[in-house]
């Protein structure tokens, strides 16, 4: 059994660990196709899985340590309605994405004017799948495995 000091220093080891893994990816990914490439460095880093919850833009990394909340910055506050998904819109807000066409911000904006309330990155299956608010609507992209240093 750990003593609670061992636990924190556990969680303080992993959130750094998670940190220097998305530094690491963020400064290897190159400007077009470059999110298998930070994908990489969070599977790496032992993330398996990775929610993202697109008007809060909370993430919820899964690793096979613990698990570890990240708060971005909000994109809604107070009440909204959630657009209908729209495949057609999310897949060119992918494209933009992946063609550098486009900030991570600007993703997470044309996601949600898309319908997507959440996505989840399967770093195992290498897979994306984006979800609507009921839940009934689903698309689901796989990314290629890249080599990283």
């Amino acid at each position: 059994m750990l003593t609670r000091r061992q636990q924190d220093q556990h969680r303080d080891g992993l959130v750094a660990d998670l940190v220097a893994a998305r530094e690491h990816g963020m400064r290897i990914r190159p400007a077009v196709g470059g999110f298998p490439y930070l994908a990489e460095a969070f599977r790496r880093a032992g993330v398996e899985r990775l929610d993202f919850v697109v008007p809060s833009a909370t993430t919820v990394y899964t690793t096979d340590r613990g698990e570890v909340v990240e708060q971005g910055e909000v994109l809604v506050s107070g009440t909204s309605a959630i657009a209908p998904f729209d495949e057609r819109a999310l897949v060119a807000a992918l494209r933009a994405d992946q063609e550098g066409r486009a900030t991570f911000p600007d993703f997470v904006a044309a996601s949600w004017r898309a319908g997507v309330l959440s996505w989840t990155v399967d770093l195992v299956a290498r897979t994306c799948t984006y979800r609507s608010a009921r839940g009934d609507r689903t698309y689901v992209e796989s990314y290629p495995a890249v080599d990283i240093a």
